[in-house]
């Protein structure tokens, strides 16, 4: 094996050292058995609902230690469909809301909304959720949700604002779970794929209060200059006074994060290799992104093998027709000023889910030579960049990171190799 071979393997290898310490089974397992669900009084029962691209694993877990009577159900992304024991698992549409996710949804409110006093709810959250449930608010369709929820994609936004804005239309997001399962009891295991871990922002915060407001949601929208392409029906429902009860209280617990997996990756270095998590909030823009992964490098002045690793979520402003995801254009962008980086190194930046955008690829695994590889297939970089084609440049270089669907969800991981 070659030495670019070699790292460029070893860069695999972190990756899937941050995938394994986001195991969503283990998470679940640690905190059910420090605090095993309470007894149920008499005549109650257990509602266990898992949301999130780790819910077939939270679910099956959680079972194993929660005492009956139980009642479970899980919704997950297709790619993800797998049979849980005692469970129903359905599967729906990311990162576009589609019809199986909108009748996913009214079977759980259905569910959430048969839960009397004296039973339990517990929930499991993972990232993804937001479009796996749409159950827009009346009299909203899911065309709607799925243009707001396109006009979302594209504009740049973070995570943290997308959800906001969601939360106004949704009838689970931002509490609405909590409002849905009243009177009994909720307590909710998280799974964070958002930096900074804000309860409300993962899967929109199906188990605590809103990030906003509506007249807050109008004012992003307005500020990206995409309030007025909202369907009518939506703009006239974020005009109107919201109306819905209080959230009820719930107990939340977060159960697993994008640092836990930087940390194991910086653990998987190998003796004799310098490591360091330079950055765990990388985000904004891909391009300004790429550009301060590079200046990390130049600014360290790295001295021998040395593994730079990031974690967070960047935001791509979509502007052409392409396909590609933020983790293949930050790795494309990358490798085209990787011509101010030492001979030699190699780059990885991957989705932790399998996922990055609406393509089978997790992201990109690229090095010194991928420029030189797309242009043997005749792969016009710059146009297929202009273009948001970034699955198709890597593809050219033979440089997709593919994975498949790991079963959890913690962000994004990269890692930057130097000789």
């Amino acid at each position: 094996m070659t030495k670019k071979a070699e790292m460029r393997a070893l860069a695999q290898r972190l990756f899937k050292a941050a995938v394994d310490a986001a195991d969503p089974a283990l998470a679940v397992r640690e905190y059910l058995r420090s605090h095993p669900p309470a007894k149920l009084p008499a005549g109650g029962h257990y509602i266990v609902v898992a949301i999130g691209k780790a819910a077939p694993a939270m679910l099956r877990e959680a079972l194993l230690h929660v005492p009956g009577p139980v009642t479970a159900l899980g919704v997950t992304h297709h790619e993800n469909a797998q049979q849980v024991a005692g469970a129903s698992i359905l599967t729906a549409g990311h990162p576009v809301p589609d019809d199986a996710g909108f009748d996913a949804s009214k079977r759980l409110i259905d569910l959430l909304s048969s839960a009397g006093s004296d039973d339990r709810v517990l929930a499991l959250i993972s990232g993804g959720g937001s479009a796996l449930v749409p159950a827009p608010i009346k009299p909203l369709t899911l065309a709607d949700k799925q243009m707001v929820n396109r006009l979302l994609l594209e504009s740049g936004l973070d995570i943290v604002e997308m959800n906001m804005i969601r939360q106004q239309l949704s009838e689970l997001k931002g509490g609405g779970l909590l409002r849905h399962a009243a009177p009994a009891s909720v307590t909710a295991l998280i799974l964070s794929d958002v930096i900074g871990d804000d309860l409300r922002a993962i899967a929109s915060g199906p188990t605590v209060s809103p990030l906003g407001t509506r007249q807050k949601a109008i004012e992003s929208l307005t500020q990206i200059g995409v309030f007025d392409a909202l369907p009518q029906r939506v703009k006239t429902a974020l005009l109107s006074e919201d109306k819905r009860d209080p959230v009820p209280e719930g107990k939340n617990h977060l159960i697993g994060s994008n640092r836990q997996s930087l940390d194991a990756m910086k653990s998987a270095v190998p003796e004799g290799w310098t490591a360091r998590i330079v950055c765990d909030h990388l985000i904004g823009d891909v391009s300004d992104a790429a550009r301060q992964i590079i200046d990390s490098a130049l600014e360290l002045k790295t001295d021998g093998p040395t593994a730079l690793i990031f974690g967070g979520e960047t935001t791509v402003q979509i502007k052409g027709s392409g396909r590609g995801g933020r983790n293949q254009e930050l790795a494309l962008r990358v490798a085209l000023q990787g011509d101010e980086l030492p001979e030699g190194w190699v780059f990885l930046s991957g989705g932790t889910d399998g996922r990055d955008g609406p393509t089978d690829a997790a992201g990109g695994l690229v090095d010194d030579s991928t420029l030189e590889r797309m242009a043997q297939a005749n792969a016009d970089v710059v146009a297929l960049l202009a273009n948001n084609d970034s699955n198709k440049a890597l593809a050219a270089a033979n440089d997709l990171l593919i994975t498949g669907a790991t079963g959890t969800n913690v962000a994004d991981v990269q890692v930057l190799l130097l000789p």
